[in-house]
């Protein structure tokens, strides 16, 4: 199984940004999808996740992103708008067989892309 993210980068606040994340190696279309971030000092934290039963996000992050799938790319992605300093970490995509968790239990975690919002 190969997780891989892409579309991090330097913005300023108020700024939009587009992840994306390409796995290979699963039955994609049954498997739940998310994201994750770890910010410096901080304990990693759920950001948003997809399955066939829907989209959830955390509280910090609703109305301002938005995950979604292509499943026949084999891809997801997390569009992330109107940034706040306070989004900058770490961003990692998951996978998991079945349905989102907000909990750490997923079985493939990606490298990590890194987002840098400017004040």
């Amino acid at each position: 199984v190969r997780i891989v993210e892409s579309g991090g980068g330097l913005v300023q606040a108020g700024g939009s940004l587009r992840l994306s994340c390409a796995a290979s190696g699963v039955t994609f279309g049954s498997y739940a999808m998310g994201w994750f971030r770890q910010a410096p000092g901080k304990e990693r934290e759920f950001v948003a996740g997809i399955s066939e039963s829907g989209t959830y996000y955390a509280n910090s992050v609703k109305g301002r992103f938005t995950i979604s799938r292509d499943n026949a790319k084999n891809t997801v992605y997390l569009q992330m708008n109107t940034l706040k300093p306070e989004d900058t970490a770490v961003y990692y995509c998951v996978s998991r067989p079945g349905e989102v968790s907000s909990r750490r239990l997923y079985d493939y975690w990606g490298q990590g892309t890194q987002v840098t919002v400017s004040s």
